[in-house]
């Protein structure tokens, strides 16, 4: 079991934040040599030569892909969303991972992934030209790059002739630009990396990846892990939860450079929240047990083809209720070669079988 939500601190309703403890290493005012050489650490450190994008997730993957699609693979590194999955539910997990199978676009994702590019984007512009109006003003012509780049958004709106559900849905994704202004100053921020590419393998051969949204490095070289929401944030009882994919990423940066991030920052334009936790090692080594385990969980399933459906409430949401069995779907073939767990009794000499590979 991992740590609670104690030591989390939360800033919400409108305010700057501020927290004079820690001020240098969450608003780095300038970028000093010693910066900047901290930065460059960072990404020679978890920038690739050759970043090969994580083949599972719906974002990835269109119905012309999976009609094409070679032969499937067993899953070989896990990044926050998919470990997220299979806790979620093993059969949701398979279905993105293991089949591909389609996923429709939804307005709430879209909008996300529109307002995660504009703020992106606006620290291209000088510090004192990172406004409010220069960002509102980056919305056009990012949802005109995601629509070439995703044409599949464009169904989003094909019921939409005059224009009136784009046109208000376009007003919600300024409001949220809008709003991140109230809690976070980038005309005092000179982020280190933006959507920063990130892999480690652990000891056990693991490979773990994901997208840091922004990595801030303070003039003293301390490091904060910054992830932007366009969600409400949750109620302290589920502050853990969420702060899951914030210690995946510290893990990450851990592992490359035995540098422990000072800060986890999770920023929620839906309600004006701020979420911190600042790690310590005992933090990411919880985390490092719980992927493990969780990996050896995915090797057995995918070993033996046995990926269980869990329902929940999110099943409602979700696109492959005709594929679950739990909606009276079946799930197609499975694709990969299925190994029968050995069992104690059946094995040689009475040895005891593994219940995974090696």
């Amino acid at each position: 079991m991992e740590s609670s939500s104690e030591g989390v601190a939360r800033v919400g309703d409108g305010g700057v934040v501020e927290d004079p403890a820690h001020t240098e290493a969450s608003t780095p005012k300038t970028s000093t040599p010693e910066a900047v050489a901290a930065g460059a650490a960072v990404r020679e450190a978890v920038m690739p030569e050759t970043v090969v994008p994580e083949a599972v997730g719906p974002e990835a993957v269109g119905p012309e892909a999976v009609a094409t699609a070679v032969a499937a693979i067993a899953p070989t590194s896990l990044s926050p969303s998919r470990a997220g999955d299979f806790m979620q539910c093993p059969l949701l997990y398979r279905f993105r991972v293991i089949d591909r199978l389609p996923e429709k676009p939804s307005p709430a994702a879209t909008k996300g992934t529109l307002v995660h590019a504009v703020l992106e984007r606006l620290f291209d512009a000088p510090a004192a030209e990172r406004t409010a109006p220069r960002a509102k003003s980056l919305i056009p012509g990012q949802w005109d790059r995601l629509r070439e780049t995703r044409p599949e958004v464009v169904e989003l709106f094909a019921d939409d002739p005059e224009g009136e559900r784009l046109a208000g849905w376009l007003v919600e994704a300024e409001r949220l630009v809008e709003r991140w202004f109230t809690l976070e100053d980038p005309t005092r921020l000179e982020p280190a990396e933006r959507e920063l590419f990130v892999e480690a393998e652990l000891d056990s051969g693991l490979r773990l990846r994901g997208i840091i949204d922004r990595v801030d490095v303070a003039p003293t070289g301390e490091v904060r892990i910054v992830d932007y929401k366009t969600g409400k944030a949750p109620r302290p009882e589920y502050a853990e939860g969420a702060l899951f994919q914030m210690k995946f990423y510290a893990l990450v940066v851990w592992r490359l450079k035995n540098v422990v991030p000072r800060r986890l920052q999770l920023v929620y334009l839906g309600s004006g929240d701020v979420l911190t936790y600042d790690p310590v090692l005992a933090d990411l080594e919880r985390v490092e047990r719980k992927l493990l385990a969780l990996w050896d969980a995915i090797r057995l399933a995918t070993e033996t083809g046995e990926w269980r459906p869990r329902p929940t409430k999110l099943c409602g949401w979700c696109d492959h209720q005709a594929h679950c069995p739990e909606f009276g779907g079946t799930p197609p073939p499975y694709p990969l070669p299925v190994t029968p767990p050995v069992r104690a009794a059946e094995s040689e000499g009475g040895a005891q079988g593994r219940m995974g590979p090696g």
